[in-house]
């Protein structure tokens, strides 16, 4: 199933398909949060849940579902041309290749920035995310105003951002659903010629998979 980009300058864009809905957390407590940790704590004590369990599974998400799983995709399609071009036709068995994959990402769409065009991801409707490769999904790219403002202006929204582009680098924006998740594939950053692979990985973060971020210049390594 074949989605076109968003139009900035078109903003009818009917969507007939189902969504998914994701649910993250952000690092800060907010109220919600709070509420979270309250009913935990009251499943906990009532025996409906084990806490086992959930750090099990806060685990996995920590150590084996996450945005370094989009990285060492990215590093790869950097020095690999051939992983480069598998990844950009045909994203999910490629990805399978290096061991990612899974609920939420069963149909990966792969889009490239380059001099020319910048590519933003988006879910209108509600939160759908490649969970399995980047990781749980930021606060704001659920918000209400990024994904409405990320359609209609999405200059602006990057230089909100500190992603600031030339004004003739085209912009796309993709619009992920249930069906369909999209991924970025950054540009490589200048200077970075004498990296390996697990180097590059640690450049790229999860924001630049999205399009709201660029990797970090070697110098600026996490």
């Amino acid at each position: 199933m074949a989605h076109e980009p968003h139009d900035p300058q078109n903003h009818d864009h009917p969507h007939d398909h189902p969504h998914d809905h994701a649910h993250g957390s952000g690092s800060e407590l907010s109220p919600m949060d709070l509420r979270v940790r309250a009913l935990e704590s009251i499943l906990v004590e009532k025996g409906y849940v084990d806490p086992a369990a959930l750090d099990a599974l806060i685990e996995t998400y920590e150590t084996k579902v996450g945005p370094h799983n989009g990285a060492r995709a990215v590093a790869r399609a950097w020095v690999d041309p051939a992983f480069r071009d598998r990844l950009l036709a045909d994203a999910t068995p490629t990805l399978r290749e290096i061991g990612v994959g899974g609920r939420g990402g069963e149909h990966m769409v792969v889009v490239e920035n380059t001099p020319d065009a910048h590519n933003l991801v988006v879910c209108t409707l509600c939160s759908c995310y490649p969970w399995p490769v980047l990781g749980l999904p930021p606060v704001w790219y659920k918000s209400p105003p990024y994904r409405a403002r990320a359609v209609i202006e999405p200059r602006a929204v990057l230089a909100e951002f500190g992603v600031t582009l030339p004004g003739s680098t085209r912009i796309r924006v993709w619009d992920s659903t249930a069906e369909l998740r999209y991924m970025v594939l950054p540009m490589r950053p200048s200077g970075t010629e004498d990296l390996d692979e697990a180097g590059l990985a640690a450049l790229v973060t999860r924001d630049s998979m999205i399009g709201t971020g660029l990797p970090r210049h070697p110098g600026a390594r996490a």
